[in-house]
């Protein structure tokens, strides 16, 4: 079994997280195929002298991957899935930050974690993706977002204005600092952020949700995910921020972005004791009164 492994940065307090890991597939007889970057920092700060198998984009992993391990946060995780795109690899997040949505298995839970992916004790929850398209293909092929698009007011304090259709059929102008164009994954990221609703995994839908609006009585508002969401900015500057998933290029005054649901889903391995209300509750201390 060949387990891809990704991770942002490598620091004296998780060392020990990467070591107890390939350790632990070492003993299960699994072949670890390590980010080249990750390899180097293991092999510097770790002192690793075992040769692994390394990727640098997401062309080395189209094929002969059977599960991807996120380490980090959910940026890391975010990015993990810029590898794996539609190859359809699982992917398995491990927590060694704060406050996880994606990445939620924690590093005490590893081996038994490992114990349940060994024994099959899992299921996948698919997870749908936006695809960006721009007048100028400002991203290329890295136009997928998992958790959300928006459009920013860059150098300015004064607002900005976002026209916003659905399925070609006008919708609003929204008089703001910028909208959010989110899915079910990205309602607990800037959409929540925003006062956008919490959306459970599954739902087919996407989230329109203004950024700082004007006008109080402007809300976020939730459509089907398989109608096209067409944008365009006005201001008073040239250039505005167009941002997916956190990664933020210039954008032309009106010119136009289409937002679409991505033709793939990802896999996300989830536990039997490990759900989505669960980690909600838990991480966001639901019903937990400090009174008591």
């Amino acid at each position: 079994m060949n387990v891809a492994i990704y991770s942002r940065k490598l620091n004296k307090q998780t060392a020990h997280h990467y070591t107890d890991l390939l350790k632990i597939l070492k003993d299960f007889g699994w072949n670890p195929v390590i980010e080249h970057e990750l390899n180097e920092q293991l092999i510097k700060k770790v002192g690793i002298t075992e040769s692994f198998d390394t990727f640098n984009s997401r062309h080395d992993l189209k094929t002969g991957i059977d599960l991807a391990l996120s380490i980090g946060g959910d940026g890391t995780f975010i990015k993990t899935v810029s590898y794996i795109r539609d190859s359809g690899v699982p992917i398995l997040g491990i927590n060694t930050g704060r406050l996880g949505f994606l990445a939620n298995i924690s590093t005490d839970q590893l081996q038994e974690t490992m114990d349940l992916v060994k024994e099959k004790k899992y299921e996948y929850q698919k997870r749908s993706l936006l695809k960006v398209e721009t007048e100028s293909g400002l991203f290329g092929e890295d136009n997928i977002a998992l958790n959300e698009v928006s459009l920013h007011k860059k150098d300015t304090a004064s607002m900005i204005t976002v026209h916003a259709s659905l399925d070609d059929k006008y919708l609003n102008s929204y008089w703001a600092d910028g909208l959010i164009v989110g899915t079910p994954t990205g309602s607990t990221a800037y959409n929540l952020s925003c006062g956008g609703p919490i959306v459970t995994p599954g739902c087919q839908i996407h989230l329109l949700t203004p950024i700082a609006p004007h006008n109080l009585n402007v809300r976020p508002v939730v459509v089907p995910d398989h109608l096209p969401i067409k944008l365009s900015v006005e201001g008073r500057e040239r250039k505005y921020l167009i941002s997916i998933d956190g990664e933020s290029l210039n954008i032309s005054q009106g010119e136009e972005v289409k937002v679409s649901k991505a033709e793939f889903m990802i896999n996300v391995v989830k536990f039997q004791d490990n759900n989505f209300l669960d980690t909600i509750r838990n991480k966001m201390l639901w019903g937990i009164d400090k009174r008591n």
